[in-house]
């Protein structure tokens, strides 16, 4: 009886019938089960699948694993703001097209994705579209005539080990692996009922309070959007500033480590994320700020939960500005340069990392005329990024990329 109220009460939330609610035991599994169960219902149609360029890597990861067993893979571009564009979704959708995914809200940045216009151009070709909207779901159901959805209960405020994975009826879905009567045969195992009852129940009690906090939380992240660059020089706020999920606002600062910002931040009693490949032990930028093309060093992702007070965003406001101006005088960053010397100038940032190779760069991007180039020589994944988004700022011309004996070489001309 408990599961059922649950199952009920998740369904009135995403806006589908209770026997097409599947509880998962995380919000990844229901995105491995939901795209591999459709891939395997829909084989016949063909083994094309498509995916946008910033989707979670839950989704990538099972792209990844279906092109490794012989499948075809799609990815579709963002805009600078993250947003996919639908007519791009049609232009990459084939005969052998057997599913399509896109997130609702992306979870680096907060861009609201057009689902209901790729459901609606899918749907037209014949093709589901499934949608990870565990970002977005405790804020409203996904718009649009969607055929799978997944979520992830402690993305709302609920437990962890709950993830939600609904198939729409009608659409062709073949479970793997060993199955039981449990679930409809798509997650088996006994279910975490007192975590599913608790995950049902946070749903709807935020729900309920979701159109008066979303407000609120809108006006706080629009104040940090605004104040931001105001506090603090050679930043770029990223993200759509309009199409935005209320508590997410991502931004990055030029000539800043990512990793010591996060420390300087801590220290201050703030807990925020970065997408820079300076915190990554990859050392290689998100994928996601990568696809959109924005700088990714010295970035900064601040998620303000339910409830949080105005003044905790005050004071975080009032501590930034010294916290960047304290690693960019660690670093080195540049002061402006005024004497001119040579038509190109080579600049060796081999073995260094983000940010190092854009605060080399900009140092002596003064030393050259109108029209001269500076070559940076960097064999630091992050550097095909941010030089380029470096010379958008500051109105430099990027010229492009050439192979060096070590590394790579960017070429950038000034042009003021």
């Amino acid at each position: 009886m408990l599961l059922d109220a649950a199952r009920e009460a998740v369904a009135e939330a995403v806006g589908c019938r209770a026997d097409e609610v599947v509880f998962t035991s995380s919000g990844t599994r229901a995105v491995h089960t939901g795209v591999a169960g459709a891939l395997t219902g829909r084989r016949r149609v063909g083994r094309h699948l498509i995916v946008s360029a910033v989707e979670h890597s839950s989704v990538l990861h099972s792209a990844e694993a279906f092109e490794a067993a012989g499948g075809t893979v799609g990815h579709v571009a963002v805009n600078r703001a993250g947003a996919v564009d639908p007519s791009a979704y049609a232009a990459a959708l084939r005969q052998d097209t057997a599913l399509a995914c896109l997130q609702s809200a992306n979870h680096e940045v907060g861009t609201v994705q057009p689902v209901a216009e790729v459901a609606e151009v899918c749907r037209a070709a014949g093709v589901p579209l499934l949608v990870d909207a565990a970002q977005s779901l405790g804020w409203g159901p996904v718009e649009g005539d969607w055929s799978l959805l997944a979520a992830s209960a402690h993305k709302w405020g609920g437990p962890s080990g709950v993830g939600l994975l609904v198939v729409r009826k009608g659409v062709r879905f073949a479970a793997q692996g060993p199955v039981d009567e449990r679930e409809s045969g798509r997650a088996p195992g006994f279910e975490n009922l007192p975590a599913i009852v608790a995950a049902a129940a946070s749903l709807r009690a935020v729900r309920a309070e979701a159109a008066q906090e979303a407000v609120r939380l809108r006006e706080l992240t629009e104040r940090i959007r605004a104040r931001v660059p105001e506090l603090v020089s050679d930043v770029e706020v990223v993200g759509d500033p309009e199409r935005r999920l209320p508590g997410i606002v991502t931004f990055s600062c030029l000539y800043v480590d990512g990793e010591a910002l996060l420390h300087e931040l801590d220290r201050e009693g703030f807990s925020v994320s970065s997408g820079s490949s300076c915190t990554s032990s990859t050392l290689t930028p998100s994928h996601v700020l990568k696809a959109m093309g924005v700088l990714s060093e010295g970035n900064v992702r601040v998620s303000l939960p339910s409830g949080v007070a105005t003044q905790d965003v005050e004071r975080f406001l009032a501590v930034l500005p010294g916290a960047v101006a304290g690693v960019r005088e660690k670093l080195g960053a540049p002061t402006p340069a005024t004497v001119v010397q040579a038509e190109e100038l080579v600049v060796d940032s081999l073995g260094k990392r983000c940010p190092i190779p854009v605060i080399e760069l900009a140092k002596v991007i003064g030393d050259v005329p109108v029209g001269g180039t500076v070559r940076v020589l960097s064999d630091d994944e992050a550097a095909r990024l941010d030089i380029p988004a470096w010379c958008e700022m500051r109105g430099q011309e990027y010229v492009g990329e050439e192979p060096a004996e070590r590394g790579t070489a960017y070429v950038v001309r000034r042009v003021s």
